[in-house]
Order: C-alpha cells, then structure tokens, then sequence
C-alpha cells in the first residue's frame, strides 16, 4: 500500500509538470499529424496503388501511433535526466519513500501523456476520413496493445534518463525508435522492399504490431501476428525493466 500511494503521489507531481507545460503533448502529437498530413494528401495518391486501399489513413494509421509513443517517451527520459542533475531522486531516497514508487510515477505519467496524444492524433485521422468497422472488444485489444507497448518503450526511456551524461544523450535514443515504422508494413507491404530490406522489416517488431492493430481497427481477423506482438511487448518490457532497475540500484 505504501508503494501505491508514494507512485500516486509522484505520479501527481509528473503530471503537474505537464500541466504547467502542455506544450510537451502537442509536440508529441503535432508530428506524427503532420506526417500523417503528408502521406495522405501528398503521397498518398501514389502509395494508394501499392497498398491496395482506398482508404489510406486506415492504413497508416497505426504506424503513425506508434511513432508518437516512439517520440513520447524521449520526454520521460527527459523528466528523469532532469530529477537526476537537480538532485530529487537523491532527495527522494533520503526521505520516506518507496524507492520503485519514484521510476513509476514517471512510467505512469508517460502512460496518460501518451494516451492523450495518441487520442489527438485519433480525432485528427477521424476529420481525415479514418473509418473503423471494429466491435468495442476489437478496440480494446488495440487499446491493450498501444499501452503495452508504450510500457515497454518507457521503461527503454528509463535506462538513458538513468545513465546519460546530457540531455541530448537522454532523449537522443528515441530517434531510432521513430523512424523504425518506416521499415515496416506501416506505410507500405514489405513485399515491395528489396529483399535485404524485406527480411528485416518482415522480423522486426514493428510490423507484428502494425498489421495486428490493422485488423483488430479494420474487424477483421488478426491471426498469429498478435501473439507475435504481445510476445515482443512483454520481452521489450522484462529486458528493459531488468536493465532499467540495474542502473537505477546502481544510482
């Protein structure tokens, strides 16, 4: 119960800080919409042939999500960098609380934070003429997926708000990260990829995580590929929280 409250209470503080700096979601979001923006109306014609789809925004969407929860967590190294020079996780330490509450109080502010971006960028894709045919059970399994795997990438961002030297190199780590929806099936079939290309987009977690949301969103049937992605969330999640939780006790 002490853990809980001290988490609540940390949690509270992180998302003061957003409140006082809205700015940090609308950057998030802002982005990827504007990404989106370009795809659909200035490439879209074109990629509309290599998909197979009339509707374009349904079908980039969810590599758009996932590059907002790529960029989103960079803040949640960010967050942690900043308590690290100024002294407030040490100050925390010396103080009666819950040493695990302080690195989830910022995993769950980056949970919220990114969930109202990722819902910005929904009500932007809806004025855009995206369409869904999913029943409410089909929504929440995409749901789950969205908040596992922003689970698993903050706890990624943990690591480099723990142990970078600057701000750059706290936040520089996500940039990989944004940019691998692009060698997906995100924008485009990986069969149109040279076959170096295609091996790696085919295998790399991305895509399991695409082409599940893809078909929970659309109603239509999502076969192994949601195994595959729950599998890499929950791995990504143990691995990170395992090393993340090393550098923190080393801290």
């Amino acid at each position: 119960m002490n853990v809980l409250r001290d988490t609540v209470i940390l949690f509270k503080r992180s998302m003061r800080h957003i409140q006082h700096s809205p700015d940090t979601i609308i950057t998030v979001a802002i982005i990827p919409i504007m990404i989106m923006l370009l795809l659909v109306y200035v490439y879209g014609g074109a990629i509309k042939t290599s998909t197979g789809t009339d509707n374009y925004v349904n079908y980039m969407l969810p590599g758009i999500l996932l590059m907002s929860i790529a960029s989103g967590v960079a803040y949640t190294a960010y967050r942690i960098f900043l308590d690290m020079q100024k002294g407030i996780i040490a100050r925390l330490h010396s103080m009666p609380v819950s040493r695990s509450a302080v690195l989830w109080g910022h995993v769950m502010t980056s949970l919220v934070s990114n969930a109202i971006s990722l819902m910005i960028i929904f009500l932007v894709a809806l004025v855009m003429g995206f369409r869904s045919s999913a029943e409410l059970t089909a929504w929440l399994a995409a749901a789950g997926i969205l908040m596992l795997f922003t689970l698993a990438l903050t706890w990624l961002a943990v690591i480099p708000g723990l142990t970078a030297k600057s701000i750059e190199g706290a936040s520089g780590f996500s940039y990989p990260l944004i940019f691998l929806p692009f060698i997906s099936s995100a924008f485009v079939p990986t069969a149109t990829m040279p076959a170096l290309v295609r091996a790696f987009a085919e295998n790399q977690p991305v895509t399991a995580i695409v082409n599940s949301l893809r078909a929970l969103l659309g109603g239509q049937a999502v076969g192994s590929d949601i195994w595959t992605a729950l599998a890499w969330c929950i791995g990504v999640t143990i691995f990170a929280y395992f090393f993340a939780m090393r550098a923190y006790k080393r801290v």
